[in-house]
């Protein structure tokens, strides 16, 4: 089940969060940290969010499986006036021993379901060029914009290139 977290709820699934988080940082997945993660450092990440969901600045989404958190994935509508069309897709993380059932997929659906209802019409993200979330982003209709070299470090501080892709809905 996939659900979008309120504000409260979103406090309360913190450390689960923090859990994934962590787990897809220490098993390779860049996603804007650097391994080893520890728990305290992802809860803290998180908890540093609770303003910008409480505000509608930030829109997150769990999978469940039963009463566990085993994925997310958030949109972060653009602030600037000329751009209340536009949100960024970011951290779509799926914990390792979560994934192969379609979890990837349903998040990224769900989140651009919540977009159009939200009256978003552009969705960017980027991601580690060559990655499995760059094969899942293209092969559901996101078109790819370009690569930038040396862009981020992945979790082992080995910079890699970055593929920025859209998504008209």
């Amino acid at each position: 089940m996939i659900t979008r977290l309120s504000a409260a709820e979103f406090a309360g699934a913190v450390p689960a969060l923090a859990e994934v988080l962590a787990d897809c940082t220490n098993g390779g997945a860049s996603v804007g940290f650097l391994a080893p993660l520890d728990a305290a450092s992802a809860e803290a990440w998180w908890k540093g969010l609770a303003g910008d969901v409480a505000e509608g600045r930030v829109l997150i989404w769990a999978a469940w499986d039963g009463a566990r958190v085993v994925g997310t994935v958030q949109l972060r509508p653009a602030r600037l006036p000329n751009a209340p069309h536009r949100a960024e897709l970011a951290k779509l993380l799926v914990h390792r021993d979560a994934r192969g059932r379609g979890l990837g997929r349903a998040l990224l659906t769900e989140a651009e379901r919540g977009a159009r209802a939200a009256g978003i019409t552009l969705l960017v993200l980027d991601t580690e060029t060559g990655s499995p979330a760059s094969r899942l982003y293209a092969s559901a209709g996101w078109t790819e914009a370009g690569t930038v070299p040396d862009y981020a470090a992945d979790p082992g501080g080995a910079l890699k290139p970055t593929t920025f892709f859209y998504k008209t809905l």
